[in-house]
């Protein structure tokens, strides 16, 4: 080949990559957070920024992204799953998320951590926001516990009286975002999750754990478990322990002191039941 034809090709080949090069810059991921405050009372847009969270394989109902973040060592045996905004109008629980999420990123505490802090986002975007999914269903109800076809729907009929709140589905795990979350359990493996809420105001626990007495102002109040329940199939049927919290408000989040003391209380819990754990021959 000529050296002038070795230059033309250079040539078209430059130009080709130069064309090409809008179409990698449009596919960049486009940021959540700014939405996620336009939606959410008190929401931290730049922690979450910050954060940098990323698209998960997960998809609500309407086709939305989860979107998730990991922070710590890979190979660590304490493996942490936080999740919040399981119910859509709980806003405040996806904002306190952002806050550890944050916490944990600036001190991982040998503990690998998996932040999924807005698991509904269908209905927490809605207007108004909803407990359940867009399908109806109250994911924290529709989780595979033993007997569920037998408890879910009389429990749903007898207890809160069809209250559309807490329906639980036509069957156990029928949900995109249940689905997801039994997923990350099963592939994540976590030692312990940390399920957030509102507005009870108080902390619960379901495991073969001690369970930790308080967190900040919250302390603990077992309220017992429910067919479906997040705390039922992960706590008591898998024995992967549970730490519930009810944060008091579903809007407004605690104040910086007592996100703080929370989180401090948490992993000092951590660090006493795992490795006291970890000691046992």
């Amino acid at each position: 080949m000529s050296i002038q034809k070795t230059f033309k090709s250079l040539h078209y080949f430059c130009l080709s990559s130069l064309l090409l090069l809008p179409l990698v810059t449009q596919a960049k991921v486009k940021d959540p957070c700014p939405d996620w405050g336009a939606r959410v009372k008190s929401f931290p847009v730049a922690i979450c920024q910050s954060a940098n969270v990323q698209p998960s394989n997960g998809r609500t109902v309407r086709g939305r992204t989860i979107y998730f973040q990991d922070t710590g060592p890979v190979n660590s045996s304490s493996r942490v799953l936080v999740i919040g905004a399981i119910h859509g109008d709980e806003q405040s629980s996806a904002s306190l998320a952002f806050h550890w999420l944050n916490y944990a990123q600036k001190n991982n505490l040998n503990t690998y951590w998996r932040f999924i802090p807005i698991v509904n986002p269908d209905s927490l975007m809605s207007k108004p926001s909803r407990r359940t999914n867009a399908n109806g269903v109250d994911l924290n109800r529709n989780f595979p516990t033993p007997n569920w076809n037998d408890e879910a729907k009389k429990h749903w009929e007898i207890r809160t009286r069809k209250d559309p709140r807490r329906f639980p589905g036509n069957q156990s795990l029928s949900e995109p975002e249940s689905q997801f979350i039994v997923q990350q359990i099963n592939t994540f493996k976590p030692t312990l999750i940390v399920s957030i809420h509102a507005p009870y105001g108080v902390l619960d626990f379901d495991g073969p754990k001690a369970p930790p007495k308080k967190l900040g102002f919250l302390y603990l109040d077992q309220v017992g478990i429910f067919p479906g329940s997040l705390g039922n199939y992960s706590g008591v049927h898998r024995g992967i322990p549970v730490v519930t919290v009810e944060l008091p408000n579903s809007l407004d989040i605690p104040p910086p002191l007592e996100i703080t003391k929370m989180w401090t209380d948490l992993t000092a819990w951590m660090n006493q039941t795992f490795s006291e754990t970890a000691k046992r021959p």
